[in-house]
């Protein structure tokens, strides 16, 4: 066993984003396509997201982090940056590209009725191939965002020993996250996945022991309880169905 691991690793899902928004109007209207009026990695937390992140900020509060790793998506950066504010926190913040959400490529910014009738093919093999490896043309499947989680918690064993950190991220990075750490299996993940989605700011927690990390909760959302402010699940932008 090795020590080179940090005390604590809190994983978070940033707060909703204008895209859900965007994405739950045109579901409802059996749209194919979501009206976004920009790229996804500029979508902003919506004005709930911005009160999500703040209340996520208390609970931050509990951990006094050494320092924040997060997406350089606009609405993983908003969270991070709400949240520290939220405590007066000046604590570094470390932006990485390894943390973005996964690429959805063509099925970007489509709905699951766009996916079906513009795609039909590419849901049909993500059907046979499997959602964990199914990668759509000009996107990424499960297993390569994979290799860029396996890479980031490589340089945490390195460069953050001993300290809190918080990682703030998306949906997938969450799963995969445990995927690596707890050696999970693809139905393991999978099942998870199934079950529910990641909650916006909720925290995945692990904390060092007998070296290495281990859960210590999964989804919490109980700061945003407790200030009364709203649960929130949020899919992925382009998704098939489970």
């Amino acid at each position: 066993m090795t020590d080179l691991w940090p005390a604590e690793l809190w994983v978070v899902r940033h707060g909703e984003s204008a895209g859900n928004v965007a994405r739950d109007r045109a579901e409802s209207e059996g749209l194919e396509r979501i009206a976004l009026e920009s790229r996804d990695v500029d979508v902003p937390l919506s004005e709930r997201g911005h009160r999500q992140a703040r209340a996520l900020g208390v609970r931050l509060g509990e951990l006094s982090p050494d320092v924040v790793w997060t997406s350089p998506y606009l609405r993983a950066r908003q969270t991070a940056s709400e949240a520290l504010a939220a405590i007066g926190s000046d604590v570094p913040v470390v932006v990485d590209e390894r943390l973005r959400e996964r690429e959805f490529g063509v099925l970007d910014g489509l709905t699951r009725r766009g996916i079906t009738t513009l795609w039909p093919q590419e849901a049909e093999r993500r059907r046979a191939v499997g959602k964990f490896y199914h990668r759509p043309p000009g996107g990424e499947s499960w297993t390569d965002a994979l290799l860029r989680v396996r890479s980031v918690l490589g340089d945490l064993r390195t460069d953050c020993v001993d300290k809190r950190v918080v990682v703030v991220a998306h949906q997938v990075v969450v799963l995969l996250i445990r995927y690596v750490l707890e050696g999970m299996t693809e139905a393991e993940v999978l099942d998870v996945d199934r079950q529910a989605d990641v909650l916006n700011c909720s925290v995945t927690s692990f904390v060092r022991q007998d070296g290495i990390l281990r859960l210590a909760e999964f989804n919490d959302v109980r700061h945003l309880r407790e200030q009364d402010e709203p649960v929130t699940a949020e899919p992925d932008l382009a998704r098939a169905p489970r």
